[in-house]
């Protein structure tokens, strides 16, 4: 039985290494191959000092190379933290420093952009779009090695990690309060405990066709990768730039002849609006999991009309529990339902909910989510009090044993069917496309901008995309700053999604009676 994630791999190749594994536009590679040459990046890092325990960044675009890499580190018993490719560089060059990131597989042109500093924490550069190794201005302690070289490594030994399944297998970042994003780090066992579940519920088969749509940093895309290896099945990474054409995805859904689709509810929203499904054939897929966000009931009603035959599956859970619990859709809801719930705890994980009075919360009673077992995180990086307060004691009397247990942060209740409903946050978080927002990081970035006074950043909920964002903003007496600016200046330092779209200039910002902004009151506005 697989212990760690890599192993996974090691498994399949055995069964069937002519198999494909993964397939990327016109480019695929097998079982074996993925094998032979994950060994082979292994061997590289290992013998550029990478060691058990060490970080190792992953700076690429979607692309087979970036699966090879994510298990050549694995099996060097490193923990691979997938960096965004599209973050802005000072986003990207704090999580480097902040997780001490030791190797770093990219291409030259992104390694060129960071500019490392001497003092950087990178010593091992694996570069995979050229053969040739750019000159380094101190090579005496990084060392850079070519694609090339990694290809022409021999791969018949792995290096010997000793890895457990309690070893770290990878971070990801997400959006933090504190403006700065927060590591969540996952162990093998996490992972695996998840992987293992989606594998029998989802009956996953090698026969199996199954998208990965998910950038790596996305939490999603575990489900995608490793679950998919499992199977022996065929994992299709998803061209990013056929999002932004629904016709084409649909298409692209149709010609790969897809089994299982998992992404957030806005793309599949966006395949019913724009797709033309009707006029495309898809009886391959028999499955269809959406995570991250709400899918409105009138879209998810079309999409079972478009495609009867799937099933379909409500899945939930931040990045720090991988999914805890997921509602099978039996049949198409009806007008009256106005959202789905979140459902039951997935095998050997338990969900419940505690209310104001730190009670285990009653059927119909409101509480905080909280979930326990073997696929929580092992913390934030970095952050022990944050850790502590998100990794609370077990809140049941008479419990003998330590044990932590998540606080999601999310407002729920149980239904009488034993069905958890989601009503709302505890705190200032959002979800946006899919992705968790911290308000409060947006506000800490446009704070550290000279000419601003004061800003509010509120959330204004959107049937596309979840919420969208919006800035209040006021300036110093004798400052001027036009949207643009503004914009250019988040660009700078916040991904994409974070980006507030409305941003609005007032002369002062509204104020409750104790003198703290009033949130609501711009809130109310905006709604009008």
């Amino acid at each position: 039985m697989p212990y760690l994630l890599h192993q996974l791999l090691e498994t399949s190749a055995k069964h069937d290494g002519d198999r494909e594994a993964v397939i990327y536009k016109d480019r695929s590679i097998t079982y074996g191959e993925l094998d032979r040459l994950s060994n082979n990046l292994a061997n590289v890092l290992t013998h550029g000092g990478i060691s058990k325990g060490d970080r190792i960044g992953i700076y690429l675009n979607k692309s087979i190379e970036a699966v090879i890499a994510i298990f050549g580190i694995l099996k060097a018993g490193a923990a691979y933290v997938p960096l965004d490719p599209f973050a802005p560089l000072l986003r990207v060059a704090f999580i480097i420093d902040n997780c001490q990131i030791k190797g770093l597989v990219t291409t030259q042109k992104k390694a060129v952009s960071l500019k490392l500093p001497d003092s950087s924490s990178v010593r091992c550069l694996v570069l995979v779009d050229d053969e040739a190794v750019p000159e380094i201005e101190n090579p005496s302690t990084l060392r850079v090695v070519s694609w090339q070289e990694v290809l022409q490594t021999p791969a018949n030994s792995l290096p010997t990690a000793n890895a457990i399944e309690d070893d770290l297998a990878y971070i990801l970042y997400t959006s933090g309060s504190t403006g700065t994003p927060k590591g969540v780090t996952i162990g093998h066992r996490a992972s695996l405990t998840f992987v293992n579940w989606a594998y029998e519920c989802f009956q996953v088969r090698a026969g199996d066709r199954i998208s990965n749509h998910a950038p790596f940093h996305f939490d999603l895309s575990i489900f995608d990768i490793f679950t998919t290896i499992k199977a022996g099945a065929t994992v299709i990474l998803v061209p990013p730039e056929l999002s932004v054409f629904p016709k084409n995805l649909a298409k692209f859904i149709e010609q790969q002849q897809i089994t299982i689709w998992y992404s957030v509810p806005s793309v599949l929203r966006q395949l019913v609006v724009y797709g033309n499904l009707q006029d495309i054939q898809l009886p391959h897929l028999r499955t269809i999991l959406f995570a991250g966000e709400v899918f409105p009931i009138k879209y998810l009603r079309q999409l079972m009309e478009l495609v009867p035959q799937a099933g379909y599956y409500n899945l939930y859970g931040p990045t720090e529990t991988n999914v805890c619990t997921y509602y099978p859709v039996r049949e198409i809801p009806s007008d009256r339902v106005k959202s789905l719930p979140l459902g039951k705890a997935c095998a050997n994980t338990e969900v419940f909910a505690v209310n104001a009075n730190q009670e285990i919360a009653q059927p119909g009673e409101t509480g905080e989510l909280y979930a326990r077992g073997p696929s929580l995180m092992k913390g934030y990086w970095g952050m022990p009090e944050k850790t502590r307060s998100s990794l609370a004691p077990f809140p049941v009397p008479g419990c003998n044993w330590e044990e932590r247990v998540y606080r999601t942060g999310d407002l729920v209740k149980r239904d009488f069917d034993g069905n958890y409903i989601y009503l709302g946050r505890c705190d200032n978080q959002i979800k946006s496309r899919g992705y968790r927002i911290e308000l409060e990081e947006i506000e800490t970035v446009l704070y550290n901008h000279s000419a601003i006074e004061e800003v509010a950043v509120i959330a204004i909920p959107d049937e596309d995309i979840g919420n969208k964002i919006k800035a209040a903003v006021a300036l110093h007496k004798g400052t001027t700053l036009t949207k643009k600016d503004v914009e250019n200046f988040c660009a700078e330092r916040l991904p994409k999604y974070m980006i507030p779209e409305f941003i609005e200039f007032y002369p002062e910002l509204p104020k409750t009676p104790t003198g703290k902004i009033d949130k609501t009151l711009l809130r109310t506005e905006s709604a009008r």
